[in-house]
């Protein structure tokens, strides 16, 4: 099927897209267990990023499972595929001129790997919120480290899960020792020469 596809160039680019909006496009991607804080400071960025006139536009694993991914279970294979699709949609933002944000906790190196790969490694940018397990335990703002350790969820990333740690993201924010706001500042200054 396949060698019947032909992509489609329009007139209108990326770079076009860039002019128009003062501003390049890439994907901010943040890894890190369930309650390691990736939603808290993506959501600080996007804010500032909204104030310095930024386009942006937050990926969330909850709302995609609500619509696009709602056909995808929590089996290994359908947790990838739902990043796999993550990937994707960012990729079309991107290509639209949109600073994207995606947290999501991406257990394994080689979806990370992936993803940079849809998206172009000169478009991603992976932010590792590096958060000990049993603080994010403590946190655990959902219950769901209570319910896995329960047995009520199988496949739990840090219970009964791995979580393959980033070897070489681009930043790293240990939050035991940066607040929310020192984490967005340390992303900010990455984002200088990308944008």
């Amino acid at each position: 099927m396949m060698k019947h596809i032909k992509k489609q160039d329009y007139t209108i680019n990326r770079q076009d897209r860039a002019q128009i909006n003062q501003h390049r496009s890439c994907l901010i991607w943040f890894t890190g267990l369930s309650g390691s804080g990736k939603s808290t400071i993506a959501n600080l960025l996007e804010k500032e990023l909204y104030q310095q006139h930024i386009h942006t536009y937050s990926l969330d694993g909850d709302n995609l499972r609500r619509g696009l991914n709602k056909d995808l279970t929590f089996s290994k294979e359908d947790r990838e595929e739902n990043l796999r699709r993550t990937a994707e949609v960012a990729k079309l933002f991107v290509d639209a001129g949109v600073v994207v944000i995606a947290a999501f906790i991406s257990p394994y190196t080689k979806i990370r790997e992936e993803i940079k790969n849809i998206v172009g490694s000169e478009h991603y940018i992976e932010v590792f919120v590096n958060t000990p397990l049993e603080v994010c335990e403590q946190r655990d703002v959902k219950g769901l480290y209570k319910k896995a350790r329960a047995g009520e969820i199988k496949n739990f990333t840090g219970i009964s899960a791995p979580f393959e740690n980033p070897t070489h993201p681009t930043i790293e924010i240990k939050t035991v020792e940066e607040s929310p706001q020192k984490a967005v500042a340390k992303i900010l200054e990455v984002l200088k020469s990308k944008l």
